[in-house]
């Protein structure tokens, strides 16, 4: 017995030696991230993507959580400690993080090794990718999906510095766990509100998301065609929580999974990077105990300093913010909120002062913490509820400080319809069924979305040859949407050069809930955000307008690219039309986006864009148009040199 005790001893150490060698290999700091120097030096940067379908505890975590150094394994995801099957990069969660300067050239190559022959593509949120539209990442609308078993390399400039994000776009994988951080750097001496942080750290990433306890398909087909809700049980930081609870039986002791943890000295300033990466309904309250945060930026843009207690962050959204380590040495709890549908779920990570005790800080405070609020969600503005188009950009002002060119009402909301995808008018009409089982279609001017058979950027003639059914703002005002369901893809087209002014409603008719808006391609200036009522119309909000009841803010208007818009109000947004290409226009929730909360931005002609990347992939026409070549098709290069070999063998044998 003891001879083999020593062996497993023995074997534990240098598997532990082996694994603290490897880990350390494969945290190995990325070339491209450095100190961004001046002027710009820059390099190119690669990383490779590998998508794959993994599990929360799984055997690469041997008996974490009781044993919890053996949560620090390589491949080891703890999670909150309820074990489901999710997707990862690389078997992280969250994903790779990549941090380089701007200017630097981002070249990903990523290979779908999902088991269930399911496409996947990458958008970089919050990039802008002019000139390099095909880029953008979203399946059939910039490109094909990446087929199972098959790579795509994405090669684009890290154009527009900032605090970003990358994450699926191609079915419900982004709520599975397939996003990750994407931050671009500046030279500290052109950075603005350089002055306000003493530290930039890279382990200063709040990666934020609700979770959910089940994969996120099961719950969406419950939601849609049964009693099943759309509500998160939990939230993640940086991919860390408590959840399930585990029991020592040799002590009886109560174990959890680990909570984040960010270092900070005192006497320092320290920037935060917080993203939102929310799954449903679930705008995140944070706030830290006894600190005030200073909000430098949003959606990679600067804006006046200014400093609060709490900051709503809504699905799409990322902020900086600096909080300033002032208070006496010890442990501090950051407190993570969900509001509306996520109204039970939060979180807490520590903010640990070196020199404080390892170990979690004395209960107090409250989940509920109230004070000045910067974001808030569905409040009126007040003076401590201050809606973010009172921030003062720090960039200039541009063409959209003047007049729009073209102004369009977007009308939002749950609709009472029978929607075809999970209602039928002969055997259960949602005027039939109980109301628990009642799913309404979240809809753009009463319209749901759905994406076109093959991609428009590359295969605009494809599109027009299979007769997609195309839809503007005009001809849906000939359509019956109020008793009819109605379902197209969903286009507003704008000349290069425009400036576009979008007044977003709420209308609130239905449910007390949140619709944060994200466009690609552009950055918009947010020049009004008000909560009118419980509940608004479109009509309502037209003759307000037309009678000057409505006041944009058109100097210093902060720079974004993803908004929420109050229920029962609105958001008014501008953009100038400079990027030509076919750009999304969607609602940041998962089920709101999946159920057609959609629509695209068709910038300038198919004459405008620049061509194609070489070999760029084609889909959804011909098996010989779907055929690709070169770099981005190496599972089809694959296949070949097996058939060959597989004839020369064949030949070599009849040779005999």
């Amino acid at each position: 017995m003891m001879k083999q005790l020593d062996f497993i001893l023995s074997f534990s150490g240098l598997y532990l030696v082996m694994v603290f060698v490897g880990s350390s290999a494969e945290n190995e700091r990325h070339p491209c991230h450095r100190p961004c120097p001046y002027p710009p030096e820059p390099k190119e940067c690669k990383y490779d993507f590998k998508i794959e379908s993994y599990y929360v505890l799984s055997r690469a975590c041997f008996n974490c959580p009781l044993n919890k150094t053996e949560c620090l394994l390589p491949h080891c995801i703890p999670l909150n400690g309820v074990k489901r099957s999710i997707m990862t990069v690389n078997r992280l969660f969250p994903g790779p993080s990549i941090e380089v300067c701007e200017r630097d050239k981002i070249i990903v190559k990523v290979t779908n090794y999902l088991r269930n022959s399911e496409g996947t593509s990458i958008h970089w949120h919050g990039l802008h990718l002019k000139g390099e539209q095909y880029m953008d990442g979203v399946s059939m609308l910039t490109q094909c999906p990446i087929p199972a078993g098959d790579s795509f390399t994405y090669n684009f400039t890290a154009s527009n510095a900032g605090t970003h994000y990358w994450h699926a776009h191609a079915g419900l994988q982004r709520a599975d766990g397939i996003f990750g951080a994407l931050t671009i750097r500046q030279p500290r001496v052109i950075e603005k509100n350089n002055y306000t942080y003493d530290h930039d750290l890279a382990e200063h990433k709040m990666l934020l998301t609700d979770w959910l306890d089940i994969p996120m398909l099961d719950k969406y087909i419950a939601h849609i065609h049964s009693n099943g809700n759309n509500r998160a049980e939990s939230l993640l930081v940086n991919g860390k929580g408590q959840r399930q609870k585990y029991e020592r039986q040799d002590t009886n002791d109560t174990i959890y999974t680990d909570r984040e943890v960010f270092h900070v000295e005192k006497g320092y300033r320290y920037r935060f990077r917080i993203v939102s990466n929310a799954i449903a309904n679930c705008p995140i309250k944070v706030s830290i105990d006894s600190h005030n945060m200073t909000v430098i930026a949003s959606d990679g843009s600067a804006f006046k300093p200014f400093e609060t207690e709490i900051l709503t962050v809504f699905a799409g959204e990322r902020f900086d913010i600096v909080v300033h380590a002032n208070q006496t040495i010890g442990n501090y709890w950051i407190r993570y909120k969900g509001l509306a549908n996520c109204g039970e779920a939060r979180e807490l990570a520590i903010l640990r002062y070196k020199g404080a005790l390892d170990k979690d800080p004395m209960e107090g405070g409250t989940w509920d913490r109230q004070g000045l609020t910067l974001n808030p969600w569905n409040t009126k503005q007040s003076e401590l509820n201050i809606p973010i188009y009172r921030m003062d950009s720090l960039e200039s002002n541009d063409e959209t400080s003047g007049q729009a060119d073209k102004t369009y009402f977007i009308g939002m909301d749950f609709n009472k319809v029978d929607n075809t995808n999970f209602f039928h008018k002969d055997y259960y009409p949602l005027s039939v069924v109980p109301r628990s089982h009642h799913t309404y279609s979240p809809q753009l001017n009463g319209v749901s979305f759905v994406l076109p058979s093959v991609p428009p950027l590359s295969q605009y003639d494809d599109v027009i040859a299979k007769g997609t059914e195309f839809c503007t703002p005009k001809d849906i005002e000939g359509y019956n949407c109020t008793q009819n369901f109605c379902e197209c893809t969903h286009v507003i087209h704008a000349k290069i050069g425009q400036v576009i002014e979008f007044v977003i409603v709420d209308e609130g008719k239905t449910f007390n809930a949140n619709h944060p808006m994200h466009l690609h391609g552009h950055p918009f200036r947010v020049v009004a955000v008000k909560k009118i009522a419980k509940s608004t119309t479109v009509t309502e909000v037209k003759e307000m307008d037309r009678t000057g009841k409505i006041h944009r803010k058109l100097d210093k208007a902060p720079k974004k690219d993803s908004v929420t818009v109050p229920d029962g109000g609105y958001t008014i947004i501008r953009f100038y039309t400079n990027n030509p290409g076919w750009w999304l226009f969607h609602c940041h929730v998962e089920f709101h986006i999946e159920l057609g909360m959609s629509m695209i931005v068709h910038v300038g002609e198919q004459t405008d864009l620049p061509p194609a990347p070489r070999d760029f992939p084609s889909c959804g026409v011909s098996k010989t148009t779907c055929d690709k070549k070169g770099d981005n098709n190496t599972a089809t290069v694959v296949q070949n040199l097996n058939v060959l070999l597989s004839l020369s063998i064949f030949i070599a044998f009849c040779l005999l």
